[in-house]
């Protein structure tokens, strides 16, 4: 469907991923989407709004099927479906599928469900729409993604790689996230590429769930391990004969301090071992993996996120649809979480990101500790007009305070201080009146 009006308003919200089994059905930016509902509901724009896709979590939910998902739904979040329903009333609403509520375009019974709310079901995998003399092209996005690709687009028993990650990690990460000391494992949905989910697990279990005084006496030892190691080589090299002066000077420093110095000594010398047999151990299995990465690597089995260029598939993408469409210049998509504005042949490429939280990692500046993965939130509306100039694009920020600190423990703060992240939005873009012609789009 293509609206006639060039000068209708667009704004383009995705991935919200609302719903899923027990702990998944809490929605952190609840207060933030019905405040922007209620924007639309008193504009006085000729305006749209596009819900790019995984809106709702319908993978998320395991013990029910078909329709009986959007009546839980409904009863779960009365105040939002009554506010779509009155925001409906002054704009229009389009709802297209992503992958986590694929379900969508795979039971025509939800078109009538959904109108009911005056939301617009289209059930197809992209659609497009007029803006001055430009049309903008939009799909969520997972179709470009080898592991959510549906091959036969409509039917209910399609079930990609990522429908079993969903239902087998993220729902049972709902059902069993009230039972750690914080309510964190339900944020599994938040670790994007879904390969850092491991290290993630690691991360949350060191500075949330394992024993206080566990951790503590580890955070020493692992603070001095680079110091460690060296002078486990230096040891090495004093116990062979060959160079003994760093180690013996060393000592006599720590003599000057007496009993305390004697202390200290003994302590390094106990981190010193520990590090030593690591390295002896270490080092012939880090060789072992590295050459077994490479193998890997070279028939190319495990291409993920992590080793190939997340945007690419969408850069290409978009080129595609902009060579075979002349009149298509702005490509509008979600799925990865990634707010991304770009200029790519003479055209746009458009990611609205996620209302989800972001998880930053935060590497240790020293030590071998694990990773810290910070939280923030990056709420936006993409807003496309036509203004005098041409064609606008921009991020419209919605604010919402960050995650409480309580999210993060004390050791975890201390070791991102002066470090948080300060994610930005990207900022505007403007398509020239002329359409297709030689200069790219003005970035401001």
């Amino acid at each position: 469907m293509e609206t006639e009006s060039d000068d209708r308003v667009y704004y383009v919200i995705s991935d919200l991923h609302i719903g899923g089994d027990e702990q998944l059905e809490e929605i952190p930016f609840r207060e933030e989407l019905l405040g922007f509902l209620e924007r639309l509901e008193t504009t006085d724009e000729n305006a749209e709004l596009v819900i790019n896709g995984d809106a709702f979590g319908l993978w998320e939910f395991t013990s029910l099927d078909g329709t009986e998902k959007f009546d839980a739904l409904v009863e779960a979040y009365p105040d939002l479906f009554a506010q779509l329903r009155a925001t409906g009333e002054n704009v229009d609403i389009t709802l297209l599928p992503g992958n986590h509520d694929y379900e969508l375009a795979a039971y025509e019974e939800f078109e009538e469900l959904f109108a009911a709310y005056n939301v617009d079901l289209v059930r197809d995998p992209s659609t497009s729409r007029s803006v001055g003399d430009r049309t903008i092209h939009f799909e969520h996005g997972h179709q470009r993604d080898p592991n959510n690709h549906i091959e036969d687009w409509g039917n209910p028993h399609v079930t990609p790689v990522g429908y079993y990650y969903t239902t087998h990690v993220i729902s049972r990460a709902g059902q069993l996230s009230d039972r750690g000391k914080f309510n964190w494992l339900k944020d599994v949905q938040a670790v994007t590429p879904t390969e850092r989910m491991p290290v993630w697990l690691l991360s949350k279990y060191f500075y949330r769930e394992m024993s206080p005084l566990l951790r503590y006496s580890l955070l020493p030892f692992l603070l001095l391990f680079n110091v460690s190691a060296i002078l486990a080589v230096l040891a090495g090299l004093d116990i062979a004969g060959i160079w003994s002066a760093p180690v013996d000077q060393l000592q006599s420093v720590f003599q000057l301090f007496g009993l305390a110095g004697t202390a200290a000594w003994i302590f390094l010398g106990a981190n010193v071992a520990v590090a030593g047999l690591l390295l002896v151990v270490g080092i012939p299995l880090y060789l072992l993996r590295r050459d077994i990465r490479k193998t890997v690597d070279r028939f190319g089995v495990f291409e993920t996120a992590l080793t190939v260029d997340a945007e690419s598939p969408y850069v290409n993408a978009a080129g595609e649809v902009f060579k075979s469409e002349p009149n298509t210049e702005i490509f509008c998509y979600g799925h990865t979480h990634r707010p991304t504005l770009r200029e790519v042949d003479g055209g746009l490429l458009v990611n609205s990101g996620t209302w989800l939280k972001r998880l930053h990692r935060r590497d240790g500046i020293v030590g071998v500790l694990p990773p810290v993965f910070y939280p923030s939130y990056q709420l936006a509306a993409v807003r496309i007009a036509a203004e005098d100039e041409g064609v606008a694009v921009e991020f419209e920020e919605i604010e919402k305070p960050s995650p409480s600190p309580e999210e993060l423990t004390l050791a975890e703060r201390l070791l991102t201080l002066g470090r948080k992240p300060d994610p930005s939005l990207p900022e505007q873009a403007v398509l020239a009146d002329s359409p297709n012609e030689a200069e790219p789009p003005t970035l401001d």
